[in-house]
């Protein structure tokens, strides 16, 4: 065992004004010991986490000095249960305590977490045990029958199965673990994508290509600092956690807070947290967003809240203006994937004047570009892929690759460019306007048409409360545009509504974008991150 690396100095007070290049990274790197050890160390004494059980309320608080301290037991504990460094170590927990412990703990040992959502299905965690060959397992109760057959150490939070060793026991009996000299190149983490479009794929990110990278995702986009209470709402299973939950607030020395809700999204009772608890910053996806600006929000009062940001979807233009209506405040939408950091967004701390609808500017430092199919960049105005250029030198929050996938890698990788499979449109002043992931735009009678612009002046009616816009296969067009429609409460469906929605896109798009069909749904296929499968309804039409 070696010491761990210098630690980074806490950049308190002072903004990151760009991404990294990966000739940046200092040759080791850990984010346990160089981030969070640095600010427990500076300021061991401020919340690090604050964590709500819902409905008991009760609640954990954990300054930065004893999170530092149990994750070195962590470490210790799952080096005593063999676990190594580069091991893949599947960590399937709700919002509690134990998964910013175990994170930090496997983060400081050198080994891979591999976060999952309980949401899962025994199949799809079957799936990810063999094809992520992970070494270890951590969860809870709940996810105990998910992963009968495996053979490797495992371990449960809370209480479980009496052969089972029990992490909290384990912490308390381990000795602490000061980690290991990670190199920055070392695997860091592992990720299966929520899959949209396909098969999950599984994305491996170095020591320094999330955990120190996203230093930039706060300082521009999330704004967390030292003292203050930042929430994100995701899922710990999915990459949106470490992003604003793990790495970007504590980057900036912020107490992270949690909500471990039971049950589905519940838009009341968020409304609810944002008024009791003293949130600055705040970072929820436009699916989250889309009902909450439904709810009664003029008589709401979020006395400490001072920015809020969005990442995930596209955000519609309709939810930001009720949103900053209501509130006065702007929602800072950003642009990034589970395998980048932030690529795109909208700063406040570069004073970026936010245009809603578009996900903003380029990230300083990072060269983004959009893409033709000959890979020749697209002039303002046209459509084109965004691509994210690799000279002359390779940024630093690109992911390495998909692990054990060199073909699949292989395909997003041309002529110097990571291509994102997602499209936008540049206007002339560098704004980029989110068209759709490549699969999702339809073709239709020669023109190209991007879902989004349409479900956003869907989302405008009263009476839609969500929507999803899809090709539909058809002998003369090629395709036509049919949406699937939600209706708020006190709505039903009817022809008369139908004709209705109809006038309004009339009134709203240009008429060859607006649906040709329009189909009332109860609910719409979601990825288990909250996404829309666009996927599961084009299969859907293309079989009737």
């Amino acid at each position: 065992m070696t010491s761990p690396a210098e630690p980074l100095k806490p950049h308190a007070g002072r903004r990151l004004p760009r991404a990294l290049a990966a000739s940046e990274a200092p040759e080791h790197f850990n984010f346990a010991s160089d981030v969070f050890d640095a600010w427990a160390a500076r300021q061991p004494e401020a919340l690090a986490l604050w964590c709500v059980a819902v409905p008991s309320g009760a609640e954990h608080k954990l300054t930065f000095r004893e999170l530092a301290a149990l994750s070195r037991r962590a470490a210790g504990f799952f080096a005593g249960l063999g676990v190594q460094p580069g091991d893949h170590v599947l960590v399937m927990l709700p919002r509690v305590p134990a998964w910013w412990i175990a994170t930090l703990g496997l983060i400081r040992l050198g080994a891979v977490p591999v976060p999952a959502t309980l949401l899962l299905t025994p199949r799809e965690v079957a799936y990810r045990l063999e094809a992520g060959q992970i070494r270890a397992v951590v969860t809870n109760a709940q996810g105990v029958p998910k992963i009968e057959g495996f053979a490797g150490p495992r371990c449960v939070v809370g209480e479980g199965p009496e052969h089972w060793p029990e992490f909290e026991a384990g912490l308390a009996s381990s000795p602490e673990h000061p980690g290991f000299r990670t190199r920055a190149d070392a695997p860091g983490m592992l990720f299966f994508t929520s899959a949209t479009t396909g098969d999950p794929k599984m994305v491996l990110h170095t020591q320094a290509s999330y955990g120190l990278a996203h230093q930039a995702t706060n300082a521009l986009w999330l704004d967390c600092r030292p003292g203050e209470v930042h929430w994100n709402i995701s899922d710990p299973g999915w990459a949106k956690a470490a992003w604003s939950s793990l790495f970007g607030p504590w980057h900036g020395g912020a107490c992270v807070f949690a909500l471990d809700t039971p049950g589905r999204f519940d838009p009341g009772l968020t409304l609810d947290v944002l008024e009791r608890f003293p949130i600055a910053t705040w970072c929820a996806p436009p699916t989250a967003l889309r009902l909450m600006v439904r709810h009664e929000l003029r008589h709401r009062r979020f006395g400490a809240l001072r920015h809020c940001v969005t990442a995930g979807e596209p955000l519609n233009p309709e939810v930001f203006r009720l949103w900053k209506e209501a509130t006065g405040l702007a929602l800072h939408e950003a642009y990034g994937q589970t395998e980048t950091i932030v690529l795109a967004g909208n700063f406040a701390p570069l004073g970026h004047t936010i245009r809603p609808g578009s996900i903003g500017r380029p990230t300083p430092g990072l060269d983004l570009r959009l893409l033709d199919e000959s890979l020749r960049e697209t002039p303002p105005g046209v459509e084109g892929e965004i691509a994210l250029r690799l000279a002359p030198e390779r940024p630093l929050g690109l992911f390495h690759g998909y692990w054990n996938h060199p073909a699949e890698t292989a395909r997003q990788f041309h002529d110097g460019f990571y291509l994102t499979g997602d499209r936008a449109i540049r206007d002339p002043e560098g704004y980029l306007w989110f068209v759709g992931r490549k699969d999702d735009v339809i073709k239709s009678s020669g023109y190209r048409i991007g879902p989004f612009e349409i479900e956003s002046a869907l989302l405008e009616h009263t009476a839609v409360l969500d929507v999803a816009v899809v090709g539909k296969p058809d002998e003369v067009r090629g395709q036509i545009v049919k949406a699937f429609v939600i209706l708020r409460a006190g709505h039903a469906a009817s022809p008369e509504l139908e004709r209705e929605l109809h006038q309004h896109c009339r009134n709203t798009i240009a008429p060859f974008k607006c649906p040709r069909e329009i189909e009332f749904v109860e609910e719409l296929p979601k990825t288990t991150s909250g996404k829309t499968r666009r996927v599961a309804l084009r299969a859907r039409e293309n079989g009737r």
